[in-house]
């Protein structure tokens, strides 16, 4: 399993509806650095399985970094859920889950803009963390748009009223029912929204209602490029598992053994390099505190390469959309094959996935800093 997996204890469980929960977490002192977070970052949690040994889920913080002192991530049941199920029915005060660090890139740069968050169901739940955080620690107007089945189906509606009590003149919460006015539609977004086109958008809810409001939100000459959308998928692997090819031991993070053809490379000289098949670059990679040189195949992604060397780099969905892997490229060239998750401004900065990074140059340095 790797290092960046702890077993952190549920301090309590809050009912936020019928069908969801908030799991508040103690994270132990000597943790809590690795358990810093950003607004709208998620975390990933290990659920046991009796088929697969376990499986993996991400859930959005719904706690603020900058007003609460515990980390929270809310589960809503879905149908047919396992993971879900599992988590609301099993989990109460006092039981310990296994998490990864928490990770994402569905965060604000600046907490001083004006921002028009947009959610439906559990798509709240990043949406409330970046509500909370903008309102106590930025100076700009925060608009929510929350759309639900009913008005029982509204999370976090007490925690909502309270924020519109604290910050009346910059709060303003716009709820949709679907029982009193029927599906979102175009228009009647459009329309709703207009004054707060020029806001930041953040945007998070099932496909249906994201597809709406992006047709909305296009109406009043609002371009897709700005919008920052979080998607929830299944994750093609299991970070608290073996990646298939690996052994556990790999995948621990422990060293490989001596011989291995890493660690051989590490010590070859610049004309013992230069000998090498046009098919291998060299990479050295500053992650944790220390320094690796390896070979890198040009046609293996950066991220598995460092898997298959027993080096513990931080991954959760391995399909270019949560952001988790990404590092720096300080020398040499390199191409991403998928990106979801950096904007162009990024890029240009030298940021990468790791998950989808080949190497174009002889010698490449990447440094995981973020």
């Amino acid at each position: 399993m790797s290092a960046r997996a702890h077993r952190i204890k549920v301090r309590e469980v809050v009912s936020e509806t019928a069908d969801a929960v908030s799991l508040i977490f103690d994270v132990p002192a000597d943790s809590a650095g690795r358990f810093a977070y950003a607004p709208g970052q998620f975390l990933t949690v290990r659920v046991p399985s009796e088929r697969t040994g376990s499986v993996a889920r991400c859930y959005s913080l719904s706690s603020s970094p900058h007003c609460e002192d515990r980390p929270a991530v809310t589960v809503k049941r879905t149908a047919g859920g396992y993971a879900s199920n599992w988590l609301c029915d099993n989990v109460s005060a006092g039981s310990v889950l296994t998490v990864l660090e928490p990770a994402g890139n569905f965060s604000p740069r600046s907490l001083d803009r004006d921002f028009l968050l947009c959610a439906a169901g559990s798509g709240i739940t990043p949406i409330m963390s970046i509500a909370k955080s903008a309102l106590a620690a930025g100076r700009g107007q925060v608009v929510v748009l929350y759309a639900n089945r009913d008005r029982a189906s509204i999370i976090f509606e007490r925690q909502l009223r309270e924020l519109n009590r604290r910050y009346p003149r910059r709060l303003v919460v716009l709820h949709w029912l679907e029982s009193e006015r029927g599906l979102p539609g175009t228009q009647a977004l459009a329309g709703l929204l207009r004054p707060y086109r020029r806001f930041e958008i953040f945007l998070c809810g099932p496909e249906g209602f994201a597809a709406v409001t992006t047709r909305a939100l296009a109406q009043l000459r609002v371009s897709a490029r700005t919008i920052h959308r979080e998607e929830y998928r299944s994750l093609a692997d299991n970070p608290f598992e073996p990646p298939p090819g690996h052994s556990g031991m790999l995948s621990a993070g422990i060293s490989p053994p001596q011989g291995d053809p890493g660690l051989e490379h590490a010590g070859m000289t610049g004309a013992e390099r230069a000998g090498m098949p046009n098919g291998t670059a060299t990479v050295r990679v500053e992650i944790d505190g220390a320094t690796h040189t390896l070979p890198w195949p040009r046609t293996r992604k950066l991220l598995d390469v460092l898997l298959d060397n027993g080096i513990d780099a931080p991954y959760v969905c391995r399909e270019s959309a949560c952001g988790t892997c990404v590092c720096s490229v300080r020398q040499g060239r390199t191409r991403m094959l998928l990106n979801e998750a950096l904007i162009d401004e990024e890029i240009a900065m030298g940021l990468t996935l790791a998950c989808q990074t080949l190497p174009e140059s002889e010698d490449v340095h990447i440094v995981f800093d973020q």
